[in-house]
């Protein structure tokens, strides 16, 4: 004889298979990650280990090394000389992330709020400098700058091989990476609440630093990161635009392995250079946390 359900069991029912189907999870053999980790260790870890044991080696003539536990190069980082060059790239860096953020978050805020027809068309002019060289644009915008072009003649602006032209150089062709991020933010933005919260009586201004930016600062804060990471290792830009009179820790480190045949000297700044990106990218990875905690 069936015995017959309660009311209050039928409706729990339902309920209680969504809950089986939120938890269930799908499992997957761990060995699908292998090809990855193979990737990571070959081109990563690998080339990572090389690099420390050169840092640990002692130099014996031109390009004679002896392989132990010598930290006499991490000394040698920290004097005045290339403290100096350092806080140089780190201060350029900012300055051009700097840059990029106020050229380019209203781009982007504007691509994606008031344009419809033309929206796919201005997202492919950001995209398009990526399908020429690197070093083509900054030889491009070398003639642009150049004393003698018509910038320099029509508006008396002389900057080449000066910081100038370096910053210049950073924001143009760093620029689309900090636009496409924030561009997706805004992409999936609800445009109905700034309007419910100028109907309430904020301040347009107010509107945009309580929910536009907070609600866009994921996206904000990642093209900030693609932007500032790069410039701080970039050795093309100071190397053509500043002349070799603005020097990077990127330049210097290439004259260590190219030049001076420095490897131990050249691989220690490297490591520090890396050590110092750490600390962003440790701060990205708290915030990233955070914010997913919250979302949560």
């Amino acid at each position: 004889m069936a015995v017959a359900q309660k009311p209050s069991e039928v409706a729990a029912a339902p309920a209680a298979a969504t809950r089986r189907r939120r938890s269930f999870k799908p499992r997957y053999p761990p060995w699908l990650t292998s090809p990855s980790l193979l990737y990571y260790a070959i081109f990563f870890l690998g080339p990572m280990a090389i690099l420390v044991a050169f840092s640990l080696a002692t130099q014996q003539g031109f390009g004679s090394l002896s392989y132990g536990f010598n930290f006499s190069q991490y000394s040698q980082v920290l004097s005045p000389l290339y403290v100096t060059v350092f806080e140089r790239t780190l201060v350029m860096a900012s300055a051009g992330t700097v840059m990029a953020i106020v050229v380019g978050y209203p781009i982007a805020y504007w691509m994606a709020r008031y344009l419809t027809t033309y929206k796919m068309l201005a997202l492919l002019l950001i995209v398009v400098p990526f399908w020429t060289s690197f070093l083509i644009r900054t030889y491009a915008l070398k003639i642009i700058l150049d004393p003698n072009g018509y910038l320099a003649h029509w508006f008396g602006l002389n900057i080449l091989y000066h910081g100038g032209a370096v910053a210049v150089g950073l924001v143009y062709n760093y620029l689309p990476l900090f636009i496409l991020p924030v561009f997706a933010s805004l992409e999936r933005m609800d445009w109905t609440l700034i309007e419910a919260a100028t109907d309430l009586g904020a301040h347009p201004f107010t509107a945009f630093r309580q929910i536009t930016l907070r609600l866009t600062l994921p996206g904000f804060v990642t093209g900030a990161l693609l932007v500032f990471i790069p410039m701080t290792g970039e050795y093309i830009i100071p190397n053509i635009l500043g002349g070799g009179n603005f020097e990077f820790v990127g330049n210097v480190i290439g004259e260590q392995f190219s030049e001076a045949q420095n490897q131990p000297f050249g691989s220690a700044l490297s490591i520090a250079l890396m050590a110092a990106l750490s600390v962003f990218v440790v701060i990205y990875i708290l915030f990233a946390t955070k914010e997913e905690q919250f979302g949560a």
